[in-house]
């Protein structure tokens, strides 16, 4: 009701809008990007590394300067809340169901309500799509309006603008530039001291395999190292987020890229096969031919204080880089392990993980059903979330056909399905999303 009435255009005040939308808007996201580049010019840590930068570069000053103007218009935001909700969450809540059903779980609700009112909180989440900014701002949308630390692939117009609009800064992944690294950790460190809730993809990137991917631990450290601010007090409350799907709208394109290069479609051919997926899906669309591609879940994890560890571990921020970064890392795959015992059993990852301890080209119904029933039982004595275990094996499985048959992973043969054993790299995509579950050999 909230969302049609923001779409059918009747909020024509912030205040309207902010009735319609209780959730948490964070004083400093509002900041103008004018005011935040002003803080940022001002601070005498990024004066420090433009003279440092000059001196080892050669470059002047007024152009490492000028460098850091540039930087500065790529990373800081210009929110916008009108933008974030009228905008990003009217199309997410257009879009999203039509093409999930989207399900939330809070494994640790009562460990989540008992956060203080004035803690600063950061999500940390696994990352398997890119439509994982869409899904978790729209499940946290009742309560919170994330930023969100975005890869450079979505610097292309029009996305770049809406991003920025929708409060995210964008981060050069790779990038070697001390000056640039000086300028992204204080602008990180500045909404942080400020309690802007951020959104960070543990993994600095898109599982190509659906494996976790180890930790990355540069936005990690600029987090913490705010605490190095004896002003800043409110505590920091890292909350584990585990997001998994039925089907991962890039997952043929992430497989591709383990791949040998000479192996790859080349540029164009990818970019037709793009074209011709978009066509298709808009035509099924038009038609009213179109179908869910599955289960989006979502499960939030107990938080960690991050206030907590650091007293546990007293003088970690102030060691050199590699040894901070090493004492920080035991606490990043902590949060990592979180996120792998919430992780969501969707019914394709427990069917794709039957399909290959099956092994041969044609599995019986029933065969199927009954692996599926003794997956579970191992999954459930793991303390998986398994994503409608309500359900039977039987329901479990029909679920799960939806995507196979449409994807032609199986086709209907007698009393059971042939298999297409060149789509296994698939399934295993799938599978290895649960794998941690289940014993070695399993």
């Amino acid at each position: 009701m909230r969302a049609t009435s923001v779409l059918g255009g009747r909020f024509r005040s912030l205040r309207e809008l902010r009735r319609a939308f209780p959730a948490r808007i964070d004083r400093y996201k509002r900041a103008s990007k004018a005011r935040v580049r002003a803080t940022l010019l001002a601070d005498p840590e990024i004066a420090a590394a433009v003279r440092a930068h000059a001196a080892s570069t050669g470059e002047a000053e007024e152009a490492s300067w000028r460098r850091v103007h540039d930087y500065l218009d790529e990373i800081v935001p210009s929110f916008s809340l009108f933008v974030y909700y009228r905008l990003g969450y009217g199309l997410a809540r257009a879009l999203l169901p039509m093409l999930y059903k989207v399900g939330v779980g809070y494994e640790a609700g009562e460990a989540l309500g008992r956060m203080p009112r004035d803690a600063v909180v950061v999500y940390l989440m696994n990352h398997r799509s890119n439509v994982d900014y869409v899904v978790a701002a729209y499940v946290l949308s009742g309560q919170v309006a994330v930023s969100y630390a975005v890869g450079e692939w979505a610097r292309v117009w029009p996305l770049e603008e809406l991003f920025k609009r929708f409060g995210s800064y964008f981060v050069r992944r790779g990038y070697p530039e001390p000056l640039y690294h000086k300028v992204l950790e204080r602008y990180v460190q500045l909404i942080t001291r400020n309690g802007v809730t951020q959104g960070i993809f543990l993994e600095g990137g898109l599982s190509r395999d659906g494996r976790f991917r180890p930790p990355k631990l540069g936005l990690f450290d600029d987090i913490a190292r705010a605490k190095l601010d004896p002003a800043f007090t409110r505590p920091v409350y890292l909350v584990p987020v585990a997001i998994n799907y039925d089907r991962v709208l890039e997952d043929r394109s992430l497989l591709r890229e383990l791949q040998a290069p000479e192996a790859r479609l080349p540029r164009r051919e990818q970019m037709t096969e793009v074209a011709s997926y978009l066509l298709k899906v808009s035509m099924r669309f038009l038609l009213r031919r179109a179908r869910r591609y599955g289960r989006a879940a979502v499960n939030f994890g107990a938080p960690v204080c991050l206030d907590e560890w650091l007293a546990q571990h007293p003088g970690v921020l102030g060691l050199p880089r590699a040894e901070r970064l090493a004492r920080l890392e035991t606490l990043a795959r902590e949060v990592m392990a979180r996120i792998a015992a919430i992780m969501p059993v969707t019914p394709v990852a427990l069917a794709s993980t039957a399909l290959l301890q099956h092994g041969g080209d044609r599995i019986g119904r029933r065969e199927w059903e009954s692996s599926l029933s003794d997956l579970r039982f191992v999954l459930r004595g793991a303390g998986a979330r398994i994503v409608g275990d309500d359900k039977t094996s039987r329901e479990i499985l029909d679920r799960a056909l939806v995507m196979f048959t449409l994807r032609r992973v199986v086709s209907p043969e007698g009393d059971g399905f042939r298999i297409d054993r060149g789509q296994d790299p698939l399934l295993r995509y799938y599978a290895n999303s649960i794998g941690h579950f289940l014993p070695a050999g399993f």
